[in-house]
């Protein structure tokens, strides 16, 4: 910092002004990228699934794809992942072979199934609530603020209208919902204290999640 700038602190106030609305800006692109992917993804599975509806071995070529891309990118150098070892790959285990084998295939793959996207995704706008709930009585995290408990509210409630008048009503299709909505936050709640406490990195956590997961899908 100058002198001008100790002598006079407001010349210091555009410069962390225009930090934090670069923030932001980061911030809201990286939610704008994620909405869009997700709302892809969406429908690339439910598109996949109609061609293909065999939820396992689909599942296995995801996640087959998913590792082997990331190994392809490390070997030409345009990533970087966390080296697989016995003791982190034992302690992801329970994260992959339980909860990822039981979403993707027996929950994710059998909703979309059985179901339109936008009744998927209208049940995943529900998740957020209870992850919400589970990180502050699992993980001590502090409760969401009331604006925050508000949006989640107002995305709940349209959810719940939704389903309750729509003309595409199938027991097999809420009963796959149902189990969605159970075990979604339980994953991503658990997920996120394995990752607090392993300590791996966004690619590595790829490549044990799908290996791992890989490998379920053969027993």
């Amino acid at each position: 910092m100058s002198n001008d700038d100790e002598k006079n602190p407001k010349a210091i106030e555009p410069h962390k002004a225009g930090s934090e609305t670069l923030h932001q800006s980061s911030f809201n692109g990286i939610a704008f990228g994620y909405c869009v992917s997700a709302s892809l993804l969406s429908i690339i599975n439910k598109w996949a699934v109609m061609k293909f509806p065999y939820p396992g071995p689909l599942t296995s070529l995801q996640y087959s794809t998913s590792f082997a891309g990331v190994l392809v990118g490390d070997h030409l150098k345009l990533l970087d992942h966390d080296s697989l070892h016995r003791l982190t790959m034992w302690r992801f285990l329970l994260a992959a072979v339980i909860f990822y084998f039981f979403i993707f295939i027996f929950t994710d793959s059998e909703l979309l199934l059985h179901a339109n996207v936008d009744i998927f995704n209208v049940l995943r706008s529900a998740v957020p609530i209870f992850v919400g709930v589970g990180e502050t009585l699992f993980l001590h995290q502090l409760w969401p603020s009331m604006k925050i408990w508000l949006s989640l509210a107002t995305i709940f409630v349209g959810s719940l209208v939704y389903v309750v008048t729509g003309h595409q009503f199938s027991v097999m299709a809420y009963s796959w919902g149902a189990a969605y909505l159970v075990s979604m936050p339980i994953d991503f709640v658990y997920i996120k204290h394995v990752v607090m406490n392993i300590g791996l990195k966004t690619w590595g956590l790829v490549v044990y999640n799908n290996l791992e997961a890989l490998s379920s899908c053969f027993l």
